[in-house]
């Protein structure tokens, strides 16, 4: 799904994990599996699954009977993911690209993607994948960021990183919070096959206990520190040490707090 997910390696998984999982992906999962477990699904399919913070929450909200497919193409996130789960638990690991689903047609009657949508290159593609693999009359549930507007963790973190940087500076995080326009994106999807899609706008206040482990999250945790050692003209450290600052500043000393504010989509396949 791009060179982006591709360079989600080494270190990056775990540090994803533990230290943006707490801070911006717990509480939006929670809201995508209740979306999810609301609609009584059989058999449910997870795309860009990553590191099965989802997946978590799904698998102790559904019940046992229900069949629960999590994918994703990077299958180092894949590992991590599988050890949150015990063995009699009823989970599918499925390495998987979201533009060509390895799943027959109407195999699910739910699927769900956590942020994932922003880095498919051809997020229409993956609009008709995700149509495909549903039965009739069935729901897919996604999620993305709203802007930097809205999101201003996001902007301090790109900002402060260019700041380390006469000329090609890093743009990471310009991918997961550049693609929010809810016109584009309903477009994309009745493409696809879907209709009846609502757009809900979700704002949350959230705690950060340790604006450092939070600042290496935003660093260490994406491909972003790929590109900053690529250019090797700029110290990771210094840099962890400069988002914590900007941090602190921005939402108070430990702990802080700042605005999230994503948009969660629902479709039904015609």
């Amino acid at each position: 799904m791009g060179d982006q997910v591709a360079h989600f390696v080494n270190d990056v998984p775990a540090n994803y994990d533990t230290g943006l999982g707490p801070h911006i992906f717990i509480d939006y999962a929670a809201d995508l599996a209740r979306r999810v477990t609301a609609g009584n699904p059989t058999r449910v399919l997870e795309i860009a699954a990553g590191t099965g913070i989802v997946t978590r929450l799904l698998r102790d909200a559904l019940p046992r009977s229900t069949d629960l497919v999590a994918s994703d193409l990077n299958t180092s996130m894949l590992e991590i993911a599988r050890r949150k789960f015990g063995a009699d638990e009823k989970v599918e690991f499925r390495p998987a690209d979201a533009t060509a689903l390895p799943f027959d047609d109407g195999d699910f009657d739910a699927a769900v993607c956590q942020f994932g949508v922003m880095f498919f290159p051809n997020k229409d593609a993956a609009y008709r994948e995700a149509c495909r693999v549903l039965t009739p009359r069935t729901r897919y549930h996604f999620s993305v960021w709203d802007s930097f507007e809205f999101n201003p963790f996001a902007r301090i973190t790109h900002e402060t990183v260019r700041g380390f940087f006469k000329q090609d500076a890093p743009n990471f995080y310009t991918v997961p919070f550049g693609y929010h326009r809810i016109d584009e994106i309903k477009a994309s999807l009745i493409g696809a096959g879907f209709e009846d899609i609502s757009a809900h706008v979700v704002r949350i206040d959230k705690p950060i206990p340790q604006a450092r482990r939070f600042a290496e999250g935003l660093i260490l945790g994406n491909p972003i520190v790929e590109e900053i050692r690529a250019r090797g003209t700029a110290d990771v450290d210094a840099i962890i040490a400069a988002v914590t600052a900007a941090l602190h500043r921005a939402f108070g000393r430990d702990p802080g707090r700042m605005p999230l504010q994503a948009i969660v989509f629902s479709a039904l396949k015609r």
